[in-house]
Protein backbone atom coordinates (compact mmCIF):
# COMPACT_ATOMS: atom_id res chain seq x y z
CA UNK A 1 0.00 0.00 0.00
CA UNK A 2 1.31 3.71 -0.83
CA UNK A 3 2.17 5.71 1.88
CA UNK A 4 0.28 9.32 2.02
CA UNK A 5 3.86 10.39 1.22
CA UNK A 6 4.94 8.28 -1.80
CA UNK A 7 1.33 9.19 -3.32
CA UNK A 8 2.36 12.91 -2.87
CA UNK A 9 5.79 12.81 -4.26
CA UNK A 10 4.36 10.66 -7.13
CA UNK A 11 1.70 13.28 -7.65
CA UNK A 12 4.52 16.04 -7.38
CA UNK A 13 6.18 13.85 -10.20
CA UNK A 14 3.13 13.84 -12.72
CA UNK A 15 2.98 17.30 -12.46
CA UNK A 16 6.81 17.96 -13.43
CA UNK A 17 7.75 18.83 -9.87
CA UNK A 18 11.16 16.80 -9.86
CA UNK A 19 12.97 18.51 -6.89
CA UNK A 20 9.90 18.91 -4.82
CA UNK A 21 8.94 15.52 -5.35
CA UNK A 22 12.67 13.86 -4.73
CA UNK A 23 12.33 15.66 -1.21
CA UNK A 24 9.42 14.24 -0.57
CA UNK A 25 10.71 10.75 -1.27
CA UNK A 26 13.43 11.37 0.69
CA UNK A 27 11.36 12.41 3.66
CA UNK A 28 9.46 9.48 3.48
CA UNK A 29 11.47 7.52 6.34
CA UNK A 30 11.71 4.15 4.46
CA UNK A 31 14.46 2.58 3.11
CA UNK A 32 14.64 2.85 -0.34
CA UNK A 33 16.15 -0.55 -0.42
CA UNK A 34 13.99 -2.59 1.16
CA UNK A 35 11.06 -0.53 -1.33
CA UNK A 36 11.80 -1.00 -4.69
CA UNK A 37 8.95 1.71 -5.51
CA UNK A 38 10.45 4.14 -3.40
CA UNK A 39 13.67 3.42 -5.07
CA UNK A 40 11.68 3.65 -8.62
CA UNK A 41 10.65 6.92 -7.97
CA UNK A 42 13.75 8.38 -6.73
CA UNK A 43 15.55 6.92 -9.78
CA UNK A 44 12.80 8.52 -12.27
CA UNK A 45 13.18 12.04 -10.44
CA UNK A 46 17.41 11.79 -10.36
CA UNK A 47 16.54 11.30 -14.46
CA UNK A 48 14.91 14.03 -15.04
CA UNK A 49 16.90 16.70 -13.03
CA UNK A 50 20.06 14.51 -15.19
CA UNK A 51 21.74 12.86 -11.97
CA UNK A 52 22.40 10.25 -13.80
CA UNK A 53 24.81 8.51 -11.29
CA UNK A 54 22.29 8.92 -8.62
CA UNK A 55 19.73 7.47 -10.76
CA UNK A 56 21.32 4.39 -11.78
CA UNK A 57 22.00 3.43 -7.74
CA UNK A 58 18.10 3.49 -7.45
CA UNK A 59 16.83 1.96 -10.67
CA UNK A 60 19.71 -0.93 -10.59
CA UNK A 61 17.75 -1.33 -7.26
CA UNK A 62 14.46 -1.77 -9.00
CA UNK A 63 16.01 -4.42 -11.81
CA UNK A 64 17.38 -6.82 -8.73
CA UNK A 65 14.72 -6.74 -6.38
CA UNK A 66 11.59 -5.39 -8.00
CA UNK A 67 8.21 -7.65 -8.27
CA UNK A 68 6.31 -5.11 -10.27
CA UNK A 69 6.67 -6.08 -14.20
CA UNK A 70 5.78 -2.32 -15.68
CA UNK A 71 8.44 -0.53 -12.75
CA UNK A 72 10.86 -3.18 -13.94
CA UNK A 73 10.96 -3.34 -17.72
CA UNK A 74 10.81 0.31 -17.43
CA UNK A 75 13.60 0.59 -14.94
CA UNK A 76 15.43 -1.23 -17.64
CA UNK A 77 14.47 1.13 -20.30
CA UNK A 78 15.74 4.33 -18.54
CA UNK A 79 18.76 2.28 -17.70
CA UNK A 80 19.41 1.92 -20.88
CA UNK A 81 19.41 5.57 -21.87
CA UNK A 82 21.55 6.79 -19.26
CA UNK A 83 24.17 4.36 -20.26
CA UNK A 84 23.52 5.25 -23.97
CA UNK A 85 23.72 8.96 -23.30
CA UNK A 86 26.72 8.44 -21.10
CA UNK A 87 28.12 6.56 -23.41
CA UNK A 88 28.33 3.15 -21.97
CA UNK A 89 26.71 1.17 -24.68
CA UNK A 90 27.48 -2.50 -23.67
CA UNK A 91 25.97 -1.70 -20.70
CA UNK A 92 23.36 -0.19 -22.97
CA UNK A 93 22.50 -2.88 -25.09
CA UNK A 94 22.61 -5.53 -21.96
CA UNK A 95 19.57 -3.92 -20.24
CA UNK A 96 17.74 -4.01 -23.62
CA UNK A 97 18.76 -7.82 -23.86
CA UNK A 98 17.69 -8.42 -20.95
CA UNK A 99 14.36 -7.02 -22.01
CA UNK A 100 13.86 -9.15 -25.06
CA UNK A 101 15.18 -12.21 -22.58
CA UNK A 102 11.99 -11.37 -20.51
CA UNK A 103 9.66 -11.37 -23.09
CA UNK A 104 9.29 -7.58 -23.23
CA UNK A 105 9.25 -7.52 -27.57
CA UNK A 106 8.15 -3.79 -28.22
CA UNK A 107 8.51 -1.39 -30.94
CA UNK A 108 10.28 1.03 -28.09
CA UNK A 109 12.85 -2.14 -27.22
CA UNK A 110 14.14 -2.12 -30.83
CA UNK A 111 13.66 1.46 -31.67
CA UNK A 112 16.52 2.18 -28.53
CA UNK A 113 18.52 -1.03 -29.98
CA UNK A 114 18.60 1.52 -33.31
CA UNK A 115 20.15 4.04 -31.47
CA UNK A 116 22.55 2.67 -29.47
CA UNK A 117 23.47 0.58 -32.79
CA UNK A 118 24.24 4.17 -34.74
CA UNK A 119 25.63 5.81 -31.55
CA UNK A 120 28.43 2.99 -32.25
CA UNK A 121 28.46 3.54 -36.14
CA UNK A 122 26.50 0.18 -36.84
CA UNK A 123 24.59 1.72 -39.33
CA UNK A 124 23.21 -1.34 -40.86
CA UNK A 125 22.02 -2.96 -37.79
CA UNK A 126 20.58 0.14 -36.52
CA UNK A 127 18.22 0.55 -39.82
CA UNK A 128 17.40 -3.22 -38.93
CA UNK A 129 16.12 -2.75 -35.58
CA UNK A 130 14.44 0.63 -36.44
CA UNK A 131 12.85 -1.58 -39.34
CA UNK A 132 11.60 -4.64 -36.54
CA UNK A 133 10.07 -1.62 -34.48
CA UNK A 134 8.61 -0.24 -37.53
CA UNK A 135 7.11 -3.31 -38.16
CA UNK A 136 5.68 -4.06 -34.84
CA UNK A 137 3.64 -0.69 -34.65
CA UNK A 138 3.79 1.02 -37.94
CA UNK A 139 2.55 4.68 -35.66
CA UNK A 140 5.70 4.27 -33.51
CA UNK A 141 7.05 8.19 -34.10
CA UNK A 142 10.50 7.50 -32.39
CA UNK A 143 11.29 4.95 -34.73
CA UNK A 144 9.76 6.52 -37.96
CA UNK A 145 11.98 9.24 -37.13
CA UNK A 146 15.07 7.81 -36.16
CA UNK A 147 14.65 5.41 -39.59
CA UNK A 148 13.86 9.12 -41.56
CA UNK A 149 16.72 10.43 -40.17
CA UNK A 150 19.40 8.33 -40.75
CA UNK A 151 18.62 7.43 -44.21
CA UNK A 152 18.78 10.93 -44.87
CA UNK A 153 22.07 11.72 -42.50
CA UNK A 154 23.85 8.69 -44.33
CA UNK A 155 22.69 9.72 -47.94
CA UNK A 156 21.10 6.36 -48.29
CA UNK A 157 17.83 7.07 -49.40
CA UNK A 158 16.71 11.17 -48.81
CA UNK A 159 13.16 10.49 -50.43
CA UNK A 160 12.62 7.14 -48.54
CA UNK A 161 13.79 9.44 -45.87
CA UNK A 162 11.47 12.46 -46.54
CA UNK A 163 8.30 9.82 -46.42
CA UNK A 164 9.35 7.97 -42.66
CA UNK A 165 10.08 11.91 -41.13
CA UNK A 166 6.69 13.32 -42.74
CA UNK A 167 5.13 10.12 -41.28
CA UNK A 168 6.43 10.89 -38.03
CA UNK A 169 5.75 14.59 -37.85
CA UNK A 170 2.16 14.16 -38.57
CA UNK A 171 1.96 12.40 -35.84
CA UNK A 172 3.70 15.38 -33.46
CA UNK A 173 3.87 18.26 -35.45
CA UNK A 174 5.37 20.22 -32.15
CA UNK A 175 7.92 17.86 -32.00
CA UNK A 176 11.34 19.78 -32.63
CA UNK A 177 13.61 16.87 -33.50
CA UNK A 178 11.29 15.86 -35.34
CA UNK A 179 11.06 18.82 -37.61
CA UNK A 180 14.76 19.00 -37.75
CA UNK A 181 14.43 15.41 -39.26
CA UNK A 182 12.18 16.62 -41.43
CA UNK A 183 13.85 19.57 -42.59
CA UNK A 184 17.02 17.49 -42.95
CA UNK A 185 15.44 15.18 -44.94
CA UNK A 186 13.97 18.02 -47.45
CA UNK A 187 17.91 19.25 -47.46
CA UNK A 188 19.45 15.76 -48.14
CA UNK A 189 16.59 15.50 -51.10
CA UNK A 190 17.69 19.16 -52.72
CA UNK A 191 14.15 20.83 -51.41
CA UNK A 192 16.08 23.49 -49.66
CA UNK A 193 12.61 25.99 -49.75
CA UNK A 194 11.23 22.88 -47.57
CA UNK A 195 14.05 22.46 -46.00
CA UNK A 196 14.26 25.65 -44.81
CA UNK A 197 10.77 26.19 -43.31
CA UNK A 198 10.92 23.61 -41.19
CA UNK A 199 14.20 23.68 -40.00
CA UNK A 200 13.38 27.40 -39.15
CA UNK A 201 10.24 26.10 -37.17
CA UNK A 202 12.59 23.44 -35.32
CA UNK A 203 14.96 26.03 -34.43
CA UNK A 204 11.56 28.40 -32.51
CA UNK A 205 10.29 25.33 -30.66
CA UNK A 206 13.60 24.16 -29.84
CA UNK A 207 14.63 27.60 -28.22
CA UNK A 208 18.52 27.77 -30.10
CA UNK A 209 19.30 23.84 -30.20
CA UNK A 210 23.46 24.27 -31.72
CA UNK A 211 22.18 21.01 -33.91
CA UNK A 212 19.45 22.37 -35.41
CA UNK A 213 21.07 25.61 -36.07
CA UNK A 214 23.93 24.09 -37.72
CA UNK A 215 21.54 22.08 -40.57
CA UNK A 216 19.97 25.21 -40.87
CA UNK A 217 23.04 27.37 -41.52
CA UNK A 218 24.28 24.29 -44.06
CA UNK A 219 20.63 24.75 -45.65
CA UNK A 220 20.90 28.49 -45.85
CA UNK A 221 24.35 28.15 -46.86
CA UNK A 222 23.62 25.50 -49.79
CA UNK A 223 20.92 28.16 -50.62
CA UNK A 224 23.62 31.04 -51.03
CA UNK A 225 25.37 28.76 -53.63
CA UNK A 226 22.86 27.85 -55.75
CA UNK A 227 20.98 31.25 -56.06
CA UNK A 228 23.36 33.98 -55.99
CA UNK A 229 26.91 34.48 -56.70
CA UNK A 230 29.47 36.15 -54.34
CA UNK A 231 27.70 34.69 -51.53
CA UNK A 232 25.41 37.53 -50.84
CA UNK A 233 22.08 35.78 -50.37
CA UNK A 234 23.74 33.82 -47.74
CA UNK A 235 25.21 36.67 -45.51
CA UNK A 236 22.19 37.61 -45.52
CA UNK A 237 20.73 34.51 -44.79
CA UNK A 238 23.17 34.32 -41.98
CA UNK A 239 21.88 37.10 -40.42
CA UNK A 240 18.33 35.99 -40.15
CA UNK A 241 19.87 32.79 -39.18
CA UNK A 242 21.06 34.95 -35.76
CA UNK A 243 17.90 36.66 -35.51
CA UNK A 244 15.82 33.21 -35.14
CA UNK A 245 18.33 32.49 -32.27
CA UNK A 246 17.65 35.36 -30.43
Amino acid sequence: MKTATLKSAIRLYKTRRFEQALEELKSSGENPAESPEISYYLGLCYTQLGRYDDALVFLEQVVTAGDNLIQLYQSRMILSYIYTITGRYRLAQFELEQLLASGYESAQVYSAFGYVAYCQRRVNDSLVYLQKAITLDPTNSNALNSMGYILAEEDIDPMGALSYCKNAVERRPENASYLDSLGWAYFKAGKLGEAKIHLRKALNLAGGSREIAAHLKACLAAEGRKVTPGGRKSAAEGRRLASDQE
